[in-house]
């Protein structure tokens, strides 16, 4: 690139759009995305006991209904990309409002257990596809000067998605008198709660019909007039557009299309530094934080804790997560990644252990004493909160800057991966786990945390302040 080039390409990174409230608009828009990965991803939360009575089903039944949805989050990711880039990023937000909707009807009126986990699959597929062309799209079209707050919006729209859902079926439970197979509107509360979805998918759907393509996808198919309209409107009238088509250009030439391969060594199968991008994504899992998601209703009633107070708390908790997050987007870029993991791992560890401690004492029918529902009560909400304020959100920094440029792609894929998996894992297996031992099962997820330490410590290495180029 020229040195005139360069400069307008730095000018282009400083430059002001004209009506920055109509780019924010854009970007929520699409993190319309990330509002339904949260709610559909925690939805099934108020449904879980429902379920259970409607078909009969034991614990492991029950687990694998409740964890397939993330088979579909496989396959939507997987492929989300090679479509967008076919089709274009708004189609595919189209796509996946589409499938969300149809995921909600059908699960609100299964006929049976096996079609209830045909349409959990279909969302889990939306869920996936959301989860990668959101956070894609937004970095296209932000202006450059603001893509770092404006990518934030993704995942602060997860966890109000999250907390959305926990106060609707609280909201719902309620009006079914605290009952989960309670009749409203001539379903069973359990299925309005999964079919009230319905509205932020359409409203998805809808919302992608107001914002434009991305001037990467235009550029890509030869529709530059469009493409320079889009950065006109986005990033300012005032940008030399011919040096911005330029510049993107350029650099979608000279972009390395990374495969498996790349990612191979020559002893341990994958490189080391895919290695730990896999180690952080399976540790984030292991911790056990989606239990706090998908079963944290169920649990609490398994210790003898009313149905509406249960809700309650699970909204509650959804409130920690928010907060949480909003303190780890103002401090990871300035106390760095590392030191935030740390905290995080510590203080999930101490918060599981007195979880752990606390379900010990549970009584033969299921209650905790006072002392110790108290501080069952106070550790899962400071879990969630040391979750939130470090891995929730650092794992997805470090595996965006991490690896070097000629890999990202495909290692980010393949870390994204592993966490699926360890996702569906602890997903699937907590029902049966807590059937055999409740108290057992968070010692398990407390020596992950602990164990979390001495890897961040020993083969994470900060990213903070450096160039995605001095990545190796």
């Amino acid at each position: 690139m020229t040195s005139t080039a360069t400069a307008q390409g730095s000018e282009g990174r400083k430059a002001q759009p004209d009506h920055l409230g109509h780019v924010i608009f854009i970007t929520a828009a699409a993190a319309m995305g990330g509002f339904l990965f949260g709610y559909d991803s925690s939805v099934i939360n108020g449904a879980v006991e429902g379920i259970r009575g409607k078909y009969d089903i034991g614990s492991a039944a029950l687990a694998q209904v409740i964890a397939i949805a993330l088979i579909g989050c496989a396959i939507g990711a997987a492929t989300a990309g090679r479509i967008a880039d076919r089709i274009g990023r708004i189609r595919v937000m189209q796509i996946s409002a589409t499938l969300f909707t149809i995921s909600a009807v059908g699960s609100a009126l299964p006929f049976a257990l096996w079609d209830l986990a045909f349409w959990r699959v279909l969302g889990g597929i939306a869920i996936g596809m959301a989860s990668v062309i959101g956070p894609a799209y937004i970095a296209e079209v932000s202006p450059p000067a603001y893509r770092g707050r404006l990518g934030s919006f993704q995942q602060a729209a997860i966890v109000v998605g999250i907390a959305v859902s926990q106060l609707v079926n609280w909201g719902i439970l309620n009006l079914a008198d605290g009952d989960q197979r309670g009749k409203l509107m001539g379903i069973e509360a359990w299925q309005l709660m999964l079919g009230v979805m319905v509205v932020p998918a359409v409203l998805y759907g809808l919302l992608s019909f107001a914002i434009p393509e991305s001037p990467r996808f235009l550029i890509s198919v030869n529709k530059i007039d469009k493409a320079k309209a889009v950065l006109a409107d986005v990033e300012g009238s005032h940008v030399d557009l011919d040096a911005r088509v330029n510049e993107i250009e350029l650099a979608m030439r000279s972009e390395h299309k990374s495969s498996f391969k790349d990612l191979l060594g020559s002893k341990a199968g994958f490189l080391p530094i895919v290695w730990v991008g896999i180690g952080l994504s399976v540790f984030q899992q292991l911790v056990g934080i989606n239990v706090a998601f998908y079963y944290s209703a169920t649990l609490w009633q398994s210790v003898g804790i009313d149905p509406s107070d249960s809700f309650l708390y699970s909204f509650t908790t959804s409130i920690i997560n928010i907060v949480g997050t909003v303190i780890a987007m103002i401090f990871v870029d300035k106390i760095g990644r590392r030191p935030l993991a740390l905290v995080g791992s510590a203080g999930m560890a101490i918060s599981l252990a007195l979880e752990a401690w606390a379900f010990s004492a549970q009584a033969a029918d299921g209650s905790l004493p006072t002392t110790q529902g108290t501080v069952a009560l106070i550790a899962a909400h400071a879990f969630v909160l040391f979750f939130a304020l470090s891995w929730g959100v650092v794992v997805w920094v470090f595996l965006g800057e991490m690896f070097p440029n000629k890999i990202r792609a495909a290692a980010l894929g393949v870390a994204a991966a592993a966490q699926w998996i360890a996702n569906w894992a602890i997903t699937a297996s907590f029902p049966s786990l807590s059937d055999w031992n409740l108290s057992g099962t968070y010692v398990i997820y407390a020596v992950f945390a602990v164990l979390s330490i001495p890897f961040v410590l020993k083969f994470v290495k900060e990213t903070k302040g450096k160039a995605l180029e001095e990545m190796g």
